[in-house]
């Protein structure tokens, strides 16, 4: 793992799962059925669930929703799925806690955004309300400030303030400012209703990532709470996977970051799983946390006119995503292993030799043959149309023999 030297803050704990300090950074999502669909969001939550999101967050914007959430978490638990579930408030959230208080039993934690509970008005009862809820029953909040539903009140004071100043601060600064001192200010108030501090996980979000990375660096510096990480809005395909990837990298290498989920916009009956997957993929990538298996591939050029090496990458990299439930529950160790898959002879044997499992396909015009190499040594060579068979059940030795016995160790010594 990456020797990066994580931020100190004090530890939270969300149904079970540690947040903060040396605890590893949490990979969450969020659903995006209707609630009150309980069929559907337990679906849902359990694909989440499988992909490897370690929280799940769901909206509750309505007593449909509010009266939903406890029916949600009786399921995923009958059928032994353990993610806590976080509930999303907005405007109303007061109300449905206290209303239908079984909801504020079932969830894990719970989500507030001082823009929209009354926080800096003439008085901040709906936010104290639903502080003191938590309090009672011992649920940890984000307190989420979002800069599409910012304290106007608050900005706009900073916003006056600012232009009396001898040499004012351009409106973004402001803007920035604004939402660190909104996130610090509902946290003290937290506080002061009886929230322990670490009950209290804080975010800020924007969708630049130029913005994203000035304003948690500024948090950073000015609290010890946990910080969860995102893009609001970050969008679809690629353009959401790599402003993710560029504003989560920044912070991640800093030490910064908490908690992460990567927003993206699902096309139309598109897999809401993709954006756990991104998440993963981002800690992975950095060396911060190991979840798969990974292969390595090249991008193929005019030595590698066939698509055989790129139909075996994908094919390798499914097959180790589909394993992974049942080789993780079993194998010790087994998300560390690196797999190459290399399409000509220019980089292929060198590559797969740097990997767990390598295997150097025959480029054009190259003789028909695919030297495999197991750490680092030269174990067989395959031939014929059975090679992407014959390396699977290489893998799956592989696994066997190099995995199995930790866990036999490990049962032992229990």
């Amino acid at each position: 793992m990456a020797n990066i030297q994580r931020r100190k803050t004090v530890t939270a704990s969300i149904g079970g799962v540690r947040v903060g300090s040396d605890a590893p950074v949490v990979v969450q999502s969020m659903t995006n059925t209707d609630t009150a669909d309980v069929v559907s969001t337990v679906e849902q939550v359990a694909a989440l669930a499988r992909a490897g999101s370690e929280l799940v967050r769901v909206t509750v914007n309505n007593e449909h929703a509010a009266a939903a959430v406890p029916h949600i978490v009786d399921e995923l638990d009958r059928q032994g799925i353990n993610v806590p579930i976080i509930g999303d408030f907005h405007y109303n959230g007061h109300v449905l806690l206290t209303k239908y208080p079984e909801c504020a039993r079932a969830l894990a934690k719970y989500r507030i955004n001082p823009g929209n509970v009354s926080v800096g008005r003439k008085d901040d009862s709906n936010f104290r309300t639903m502080i003191e809820v938590a309090v009672e029953n011992q649920k940890p909040v984000r307190i989420g400030v979002n800069w599409g539903s910012l304290d106007q009140v608050l900005l706009t004071r900073m916003m006056d303030e600012n232009s009396r100043l001898p040499e004012p601060k351009d409106a973004r600064q402001v803007t920035m400012e604004a939402m660190v001192v909104s996130a610090l200010n509902s946290a003290a108030l937290a506080e002061k209703y009886g929230l322990r501090a670490d009950q209290i996980i804080l975010s800020a979000k924007v969708s630049g990532v130029q913005d994203l990375i000035d304003v948690y660096r500024a948090l950073a510096a000015r609290c010890d709470y946990p910080l969860h990480l995102g893009l609001t809005e970050a969008g679809m395909g690629a353009k959401g996977v790599v402003a993710s990837s560029a504003a989560l990298g920044v912070l991640l290498q800093e030490g910064i970051g908490d908690t992460i989920r990567v927003s993206l916009t699902p096309s139309p009956g598109g897999d809401r799983s993709e954006e756990v997957r991104v998440a993963q993929q981002i800690l992975q990538s950095m060396g911060i946390r190991s979840f798969t298996p990974q292969v390595a591939a090249c991008p193929g050029c005019g030595r590698t006119t066939s698509t055989f090496f790129q139909e075996m990458a994908e094919q390798i990299q499914t097959y180790l995503r589909e394993q992974m439930p049942f080789w993780k529950d079993r194998y010790t160790g087994v998300e560390e292993m690196k797999v190459a898959v290399m399409g000509c002879v220019v980089n292929g044997p060198g590559e797969s030799k740097h990997a767990s499992l390598g295997i150097s396909l025959p480029g054009t015009f190259e003789e028909p043959k695919a030297p495999v190499y197991v750490d680092g040594r030269l174990f067989t060579t395959l031939k014929g149309e059975r090679i992407v068979a014959e390396f699977i059940q290489i893998l799956d030795e592989y696994v066997e023999s190099h995995y199995a016995a930790r866990v036999e160790v490990t049962a032992k010594s229990m």
